[in-house]
């Protein structure tokens, strides 16, 4: 049987109990053993981060003490997956930018606030994760991120669409759902979810979430066979 660690926490407004919940029932759905924690003491042991599959983070504008980094990144390394959605996982630590290297992205600016409506264009052929998923329509926070230029981008979305500062700029896709390799793990972000409901009020969001943290969690089993071999990330992992 598979396990996730699910850790929830921060800033409130982002509903993250019921984040949290709602993927504990996907993932118990797809026959997880599941552990859901609030805070972050459940990252002070990477020997027991190593005993689980996938990691979901759903915490906001929180801080990360270096130790329980350091232990999130090796561990993600040595294959466990990692996945999760709006600020829970790409505007959680701020001041981390081991975090960010790791997620891929952070967030910097929803123009217009909540309540935007947007089109979720899905890059078709990109990835399994999408197959059979329509473009989309979204009434949400409409996220602009700063990326790594290494991410797959599965899903993207036109800006702008409010008049801010940054449409003097050409038009951009901004990527709204992603996947990424960090070290042997497995990596999947979406920007969707700044209310728990938005998974309700669009469906596609909801499998697009659900297919995205069953694909990294899948990563584990087959990370030892990947290019690079467990004995580099050991030594990787002594220079920090």
């Amino acid at each position: 049987m598979k396990k996730a660690l699910i850790f929830w926490g921060g800033w409130n407004g982002h509903e993250p109990e019921k984040v949290s919940q709602r993927f504990e029932r996907i993932l118990e759905r797809n026959g997880f053993l599941v552990e859901r924690c609030e805070g972050m003491e459940c990252l002070a042991s990477a020997e027991h981060l190593l005993t689980y599959d996938l990691i979901v983070a759903c915490v906001t504008m929180s801080t990360l003490p270096r130790e329980y980094e350091k232990n999130i990144s090796y561990a993600i390394s040595r294959g466990v997956g990692l996945a999760g959605c709006h600020g829970g996982m790409c505007d959680a630590f701020r001041n981390s930018t081991e975090w960010q290297f790791i997620t891929g992205g952070q967030w910097v600016s929803h123009p217009g606030g909540d309540g935007i409506t947007y089109t979720v264009n899905i890059h078709h052929g990109s990835s399994p994760i999408v197959e059979g998923i329509d473009d989309f329509e979204v009434v949400s926070e409409h996220y602009y991120l700063h990326i790594d230029p290494s991410i797959e981008v599965l899903a993207t979305t036109r800006f702008p669409l409010v008049n801010y500062y940054h449409a003097a700029n050409k038009p951009v896709d901004m990527p709204v759902a992603w996947t990424k390799y960090w070290g042997l793990g497995r990596v999947f972000y979406c920007s969707l979810g700044h209310h728990d409901d938005v998974f309700d009020d669009s469906p596609s969001a909801n499998v697009l979430m659900e297919r995205g943290m069953l694909w990294a969690a899948e990563g584990k089993a087959y990370a030892e066979e990947q290019l690079f071999g467990a004995e580099r990330y050991d030594n990787t992992a002594k220079m920090y």
